[in-house]
């Protein structure tokens, strides 16, 4: 038994910042940040949390399914910015959306988050654990990021994306890998944010989003595209049997590489980071959901989905639509 992506949803915050906001307090510019990263503008909560956004999300995605909340069996969230530790982001989209009859559990993998909890769902259908799987990334990176430091603040964004994964009998076709380097964190962190004493850690620089872009950059050049020949290989399909991939959407820069690594044309990866930024974990259901709600993605067509990011963490996934 295979699950089948059967709706999807999203969601972001009304408010955007664009590049030209961003250049009014840090040393930057609109033609240095599209140059570079892709994004033009990013959206920002206010009022918004990663469980309001993901909650609105995760309904889209139930109502383009046709599938009500009591028949979800198990909630899977992706995040890495929620913002309370506990209750458990995926418990509280439970309550929100009226999901009576569903386990809930949080998955922290950073932009690999949705392919994390998109594997984990497919191992419990494929065990008869569940039927209906909730999958859902959402993020709140606005507020983990330092707004004076030009090398991250230009390229987070808020927002949230949610896929309904069902048991299919007909569905086919899927193959997964999923791999981390601990060894390698360093170049991608960020500390929690707490009191020790009378010293407010908040104001200390690490406990807001540290990168070495360098570092990633080399990274996700080098393994995206192994993880993706790598899931090819175990599914017997060539590259040319794949309509799409949806790759994470961190830097334009990152997804024209791996295409050329690949020897694919960049048509077959669409982007859509100009408008959000980097979402982690919610870059790849919201673009998902942009293509299914365009008419892009057709049943049959084979797909192919990897994320990477802190941990460090990558992997890839094909599957048909």
């Amino acid at each position: 038994m295979i699950g089948k992506i059967c709706g999807t949803g999203s969601y972001v915050p009304e408010k955007t910042v664009s590049n030209d906001d961003l250049a009014k307090i840090v040393d930057t510019s609109d033609e240095w940040i599209r140059e570079r990263t892709g994004v033009a503008r990013r959206h920002i909560a206010e009022q918004d949390t990663v469980v309001s956004m993901g909650a609105k999300a995760a309904e889209k995605a139930l109502e383009n399914a046709g599938i009500s909340p009591e028949e979800v069996d198990l909630i899977l969230v992706g995040t890495s910015t929620s913002n309370v530790i506990f209750p458990s982001a995926a418990c509280s989209i439970q309550k929100e959306i009226g999901a009576v009859h569903a386990a809930g559990l949080d998955v922290s993998a950073a932009c690999t988050g949705f392919l994390s909890v998109y594997q984990i769902g497919q191992a419990y259908i494929q065990s008869g654990m569940a039927k209906t799987v909730l999958l859902i990334g959402a993020e709140c990176l606005s507020r983990l990021v330092n707004w004076k430091d030009r090398g991250t603040c230009i390229l987070f964004g808020d927002g949230a994306g949610a896929a309904v994964l069902q048991a299919d009998e007909t569905a086919s076709c899927l193959q997964t890998v999923l791999h981390s380097d601990g060894a390698k964190g360093w170049t991608l962190t960020c500390d929690s944010r707490h009191k020790e004493g009378d010293k407010d850690l908040s104001q200390d620089p690490s406990t807001y989003i540290q990168m070495d872009g360098r570092e990633v950059f080399k990274f996700a050049l080098t393994k995206v595209p192994e993880a993706v020949r790598e899931v090819l290989e175990k599914a017997e399909i060539s590259a040319d049997d794949i309509s799409w991939f949806l790759l994470h959407q961190a830097n334009i820069r990152i997804i024209e590489g791996v295409a050329k690594r690949l020897r694919i044309g960049m048509e077959r990866f669409p982007s859509n980071m100009e408008e959000y930024g980097n979402t982690s974990a919610a870059s790849i259901p919201i673009l998902l959901d942009e293509m299914n709600r365009s008419g892009k993605l057709e049943r049959g067509q084979k797909l192919v989905m990897s994320g990477f990011g802190a941990g460090l963490t990558w992997g890839a996934c094909v599957f048909e639509w």
